[in-house]
């Protein structure tokens, strides 16, 4: 009884000192603490470098400010997004062009039509370029967020989401590992060692995989680029902050349910405001950056190759008409009609135009045919009734399995998979292939609302392999490593469903 009763006057006790001070408790009690700490040190400890901590300081009483901490920090994200996507254009429009040059130079090394061109030039240059044309979108995020870190910003970011991590159950230490995993979700998986509660560690490593890390940027890149290339930095800085907003809702669901039990204090010392080194940013660029170009030479290439291959064979399958007697018979027909007639005139024009449409569409029927009975088309087409009431087609199912090994091989698929099915010659990159590609009645698959859908998904759905790994390391469990890919899956299905079909109630698909 005696116990029940101070436990009782301790709540009252903490209802009345945040009433007072307008403030946790704990954080209360950390300010007084190093309140008192501060009063003794200027006392007996002499500082020559005052001036420089009192005008980090001033500095503090604005961007860690209560009311304009938080809009601040939003404003900083959001211009570092606008700024990534604005720069890095240019540079992917040259990597892009490169690409397709290498592209056409390589084919000419093979013969036409063989399964060796076919998997050098559709496989690995298309599948891996169609990936590594978003290196400069990546390393700019990275030199960005180096700047940040390096200026002692991110302490301050950190501080700033500790009211609100508290809220909904959550560490203030937490933030920093969210925010590794804007870079890499394994780093940020294993800076949750920091965290001394192993409930906070634990809702921690469960929701780092909502923090979009760089990996989905050549997804989101790919998407704006097609259908947002006006509004690119305000579409990217929602998918960013979508991740924040759904791992803040998934850590209060399982703080509640799976792990209840209250949070820790955080206890930080926010360093001094420095002036961010060139070099030293240049450097964190370079070694975060390298990743990615690790992964386009191994993990990424072997899945490209894997995806060509599913996707082209049986080589020669059972078609539904022999489409070479049908291209032989459109160009017999041509030279019979054009026989008596001289060269550029309009007649000529006119039956050569005739005869470039009838064998792209014969073409582009072959292609298409091929690809639907392959072992990817029939995987796809297993796939197609989960993900149809998203939008989505079996493409865009074969392309999402592939990300499950690293989410840049959606993007390496898709790239594999159109240029398989696209026999335009003219139709250039991925985002213009993507454009036209049309349902069977010929809707178009994708519009603004089925490509924003698409990149909720991947931004929500189970994270690559190797994170999976780390969280079973982390977590000493495979329970938790399958229960965080599961139910990130099943909470993108979910999310996905109703921005889609919403979308399309309010006539926006």
């Amino acid at each position: 009884m005696a116990k029940e009763k101070i436990l009782e006057q301790a709540g009252k006790s903490r209802e009345r000192l945040k009433h007072i001070y307008g403030d946790d408790t704990e954080a209360i009690f950390a300010e007084q603490r190093y309140g008192f700490i501060s009063g003794i040190t200027r006392k007996v400890v002499t500082k020559p470098v005052e001036e420089r901590l009192y005008f980090s300081d001033r500095i503090d009483e604005i961007v860690t400010n209560r009311v304009l901490g938080l809009p601040i920090f939003l404003c900083l994200l959001w211009v570092m997004f606008k700024f990534t996507f604005t720069v890095s254009e240019p540079f992917m429009i040259l990597i892009e062009n490169a690409q397709g040059w290498i592209g056409e130079s390589v084919a000419k090394l093979f013969a036409e039509g063989s399964v060796m061109q076919g998997l050098v030039v559709d496989g690995i240059i298309g599948g891996v370029g169609s990936v590594l044309v978003f290196v400069p979108i990546i390393w700019i995020l990275f030199f960005c967020m180096a700047i940040l870190e390096d200026s002692g910003y991110m302490a301050r970011a950190a501080f700033i989401m500790d009211k609100l991590m508290h809220k909904i159950g959550l560490h203030g230490k937490a933030f920093i590992p969210m925010i590794l995993g804007f870079g890499c979700s394994l780093p940020g998986i294993m800076a949750t060692r920091t965290i001394e509660s192993k409930r906070d560690r634990f809702i921690t490593i469960l929701i780092v995989p909502f923090m979009s890390c760089g990996a989905r940027l050549p997804i989101y890149t790919l998407f704006i680029g097609a259908f947002f290339s006006s509004r690119g930095g305000t579409v990217l800085f929602s998918l960013y902050l979508l991740g924040i907003i759904a791992a803040i809702i998934m850590a209060r669901v399982i703080g509640k349910y799976l792990l209840p039990g209250r949070s820790s204090p955080l206890l930080l010392e926010l360093p001094p405001y420095r002036m961010p080194n060139l070099q030293g940013a240049v450097i964190h660029m370079w070694e975060r950056g390298k990743v990615y170009l690790k992964k386009a030479g191994t993990i990424i290439l072997a899945g490209c190759a894997l995806i060509w291959f599913i996707s082209n064979f049986p080589w020669n399958p059972d078609y539904s008409k022999d489409y070479e007697v049908l291209i032989n018979k459109a160009e017999t027909e041509f030279m019979t009609q054009v026989e008596t007639v001289e060269e550029k005139t309009n007649q000529y024009v006119a039956a050569q135009e005739a005869l470039e449409k009838t064998l792209s569409h014969l073409k582009n029927e072959r292609s298409f045919e091929k690809l639907e009975k392959s072992y990817a088309g029939k995987l796809g087409k297993i796939i197609e009734p989960l993900v149809k009431p998203l939008g989505f087609d079996w493409k865009i199912g074969v392309s999402l399995i592939g990300g499950f090994i690293a989410k840049e091989i959606v993007v390496g698929t898709m790239g594999t998979l159109y240029a398989v099915g696209e026999a335009d010659e003219g139709s250039g990159s991925l985002r213009e292939a993507i454009k036209k590609d049309t349902w069977p009645d010929g809707r178009k698959i994708y519009t603004p609302l089925t490509a924003f859908t698409v990149m909720v998904f991947c931004l929500l759905y189970m994270p690559c392999v190797a994170a999976i790994g780390v969280i079973f390391q982390e977590t000493n469990s495979w329970k938790w490593a399958v229960f965080a890919a599961g139910y990130t899956t099943a909470f993108a299905w979910i999310v996905s469903f109703f921005i889609y079909q919403g979308g399309r109630l309010l006539g926006l698909g």
